[in-house]
């Protein structure tokens, strides 16, 4: 199986778009095109559906997909057991539209000779385990969930602290706001599917729910952000709370508003986390970059619960 096919396979199902892939991958959209095409015919199965939005995995695209990265490991362990001291800076951003997807692909482009392989794992208890372990360099997170501090070989430093907005339909009833309070939210439905017990961004959010009187929902099965973005356009006595860097792409029809939210802000407290034995070359670059251009954190008017580490 041709791996630069299922390479760009991954990536294409990563963006949602031909043409964002290609872009990743610095490669013509037409090059994105020819290998899907080409490893859809050595499967004989479709992957993907072109869509008005872009390219949506099919019923068998969304089977390949966790064997395709799968492929793409071994292959890099194969390669890296051969390249002494040549393997590539490994970072859990959790997942790839959000702010810490964001910031590696900055360090990427600033520093375009360090290789990268950039992972998603799920919670801040694999994450940890998979930096003691060496499997990966270093994580992004909120550093810590009341109860569980972070063991003492592992160091942490907070790099951005991420405005939180408020994300409504056309007819919600807040949706022609230029800004709203966290108090004003108070007797609104905020809807957030998938958050999972024990994890830190549920910690996050119950915090708030208790400090602000907010009525958070997780009810209901995670179908992805497309069919989150469907229902909140749909439903006008839902909302969400999308973080300020997020990228987000919706159909024109839909007329979601992204609004902020104040007095105080809620901020989500994106720290990176790594071994202090660490010797990868690389990694003293990244914490270096991330210093100079992810900003400070703890500013007045912003809110995080009192458990995140000031750091």
């Amino acid at each position: 199986m041709d791996l630069d096919s299922v390479r760009t396979f991954a990536a294409a199902a990563d963006a949602g778009q031909f043409q964002q892939a290609a872009a990743e991958l610095g490669v013509t959209q037409q090059a994105v095109s020819k290998r899907i095409a080409t490893l859809e015919r050595s499967l004989g199965v479709r992957l993907f559906t072109r869509t008005a939005r872009g390219a949506e995995l099919t019923i068998d695209g969304q089977a390949f997909l966790p064997h395709a990265r799968e492929l793409l490991r071994v292959a890099e362990r194969a390669a890296a057991s051969v390249r002494p001291g040549r393997r590539p800076l490994r970072v859990d951003v959790i997942a790839s539209r959000v702010a810490p997807s964001g910031l590696m692909r900055d360090f990427h482009r600033a520093h375009p000779e360090i290789d990268l392989d950039v992972v998603m794992l799920f919670d801040i208890e694999t994450a940890v385990a998979a930096i003691r372990s060496g499997a990966i360099d270093a994580s992004f997170r909120a550093v810590a969930v009341p109860g569980r501090p972070l063991p003492e070989d592992i160091e942490s430093v907070r790099v951005l602290d991420e405005p939180l907005q408020l994300l409504t339909g056309p007819a919600h009833a807040l949706a022609g706001a230029r800004s709203v309070t966290l108090g004003q939210l108070a007797g609104h439905r905020i809807w957030m599917p998938g958050i999972v017990p024990g994890t830190e961004w549920a910690a996050y959010y119950a915090d708030a729910a208790a400090e602000f009187g907010l009525t958070i929902e997780a009810t209901g099965p995670n179908f992805g952000s497309d069919a989150l973005l469907d229902t909140i356009a749909d439903t006008p006595a839902l909302a969400t709370f999308m973080g300020e860097r997020t990228r987000l792409v919706w159909p024109a029809g839909h007329g979601l508003r992204r609004i902020p939210v104040t007095d105080p802000t809620p901020v989500y407290p994106h720290s990176l986390l790594w071994h202090r034995d660490n010797p990868h070359p690389a990694l003293p670059a990244l914490r270096t970059h991330l210093a100079a251009a992810a900003g400070g954190h703890g500013a007045a008017g912003t809110w995080t619960p009192g458990w995140v580490i000031p750091r």
